[in-house]
């Protein structure tokens, strides 16, 4: 259980970056463009508060769990709060993701995905699918596909016949995904994820916690390349 009183702390900590910082959310019922902001802006970029708490306790490290990747020892975890049709998160999955998988193959890395699904029932039908991939050990192939190149596909793709037939392209098993898909304790995982996401205050997306420490947004790939090292560092 996460202590209430340090639950507090972090949901209100990550609710006033999220206000300044910038976010990704839901308006007129469409997808935001994603952030032209580039390592030279002027924009803030990473969170460099000292008082900020250490936010590790946060870090599932559950070697059950089938939205990760990386071994629960790793030195960094990052956890990461998306949507599958946040424009921002797609961007950051096309760009830095790939580079901070590097780092979950040389042993150095966790990573726990969290879907909040702040877009609403097809971001949730999304959720639900790569769960149903991932229990059939194909969750972070099924997660490149929702976001090819980077981009967010359509509602219309995301729909449930959609989904299942991604599934097949794939090579899943369909009828055990299409069950699966429509689960209740897919249904529960996805709620539960969920949840979490909101109790730390990430309603907005994308938002991370990196070695502790929060990110809010898809900020430029050296940002989190340098929060890792840093991170790294002070593990050793």
């Amino acid at each position: 259980m996460i202590p209430v009183i340090v639950l507090a702390v972090a949901a209100a900590l990550i609710a006033v970056i999220i206000s300044t910082m910038g976010k990704d959310t839901p308006a007129s019922g469409s997808s935001p463009e994603p952030s032209t902001t580039g390592s030279g802006s002027s924009a803030p970029t990473a969170v460099q508060n000292p008082e900020i708490p250490d936010l590790t306790e946060f870090e599932t490290r559950d070697e059950k769990d089938l939205l990760a990747a990386g071994p629960v020892d790793a030195p960094v975890t990052l956890v990461v709060f998306s949507d599958y049709q946040c424009t921002f998160c797609a961007k950051w999955s096309g760009e830095t993701l790939p580079l901070m998988m590097e780092h979950v193959e040389a042993g150095d890395l966790r990573i726990e995905w969290r879907d909040v699904n702040v877009f609403g029932p097809a971001s949730e039908r999304a959720a639900k699918a790569s769960y149903a991939a991932a229990l059939q050990g194909a969750f972070w192939e099924y997660h490149d596909s929702l976001l090819p190149d980077g981009k967010t596909r359509s509602e219309q793709e995301l729909s449930e016949e959609s989904l299942i037939a991604l599934a097949g392209e794939l090579g899943l098993n369909e009828e055990k995904f299409a069950a699966d898909l429509v689960s209740q304790d897919t249904a529960t995982v996805i709620s539960a994820n969920q949840q979490f996401g909101f109790d730390l205050g990430a309603t907005s997306t994308p938002v991370f916690i990196l070695g502790g420490q929060p990110l809010v947004g898809a900020q430029p790939s050296e940002v989190f390349e340098n929060a890792f090292q840093n991170a790294l560092s002070a593990a050793k």
